[in-house]
């Protein structure tokens, strides 16, 4: 899987990532226990930022490596380390709820990260 997200911030100051086809309760696609201090990184805390994400590798993106599988706890998903933000340590600890295995099928054990610059975004 590899595909380009869109993550906004509300007025609430809290980030959730846009899932059209998702028809569950909005509630689920927040972002939070770390996702969200890294999503106020890598927007350079701005209110939206588009991240490609794949479970195949990139050439040149940061990894996410899952460190704690939660699958079969009540929370779900996983805890991640991701290890560098453009190429530099970073090492920012977050948990991807189950959500993570709806898109992608499964828990990646990494997750490859690139940030695509969209016309209304500069880098």
């Amino acid at each position: 899987m590899n595909r380009t997200f869109r993550f906004y911030k509300t007025e609430e100051q809290k980030w959730f990532v846009d899932l059209p086809e998702w028809t569950k309760s909005v509630v689920d696609l927040e972002m939070v226990e770390g996702a969200d201090t890294m999503l106020d990184k890598v927007s350079g805390n701005k209110n939206e930022c588009y991240l490609k994400m794949s479970d195949e590798p990139i050439k040149g993106a940061d990894r996410m490596k899952l460190v704690k599988d939660r699958t079969n706890c009540q929370l779900g998903g996983g805890d991640y380390i991701m290890e560098t933000y453009k190429g530099k340590a970073f090492n920012h600890k977050l948990w991807l709820c189950s959500v993570t295995e709806s898109v992608f099928g499964d828990l990646p054990e990494v997750i490859y990260v690139d940030y695509p610059v969209k016309s209304d975004q500069k880098d």
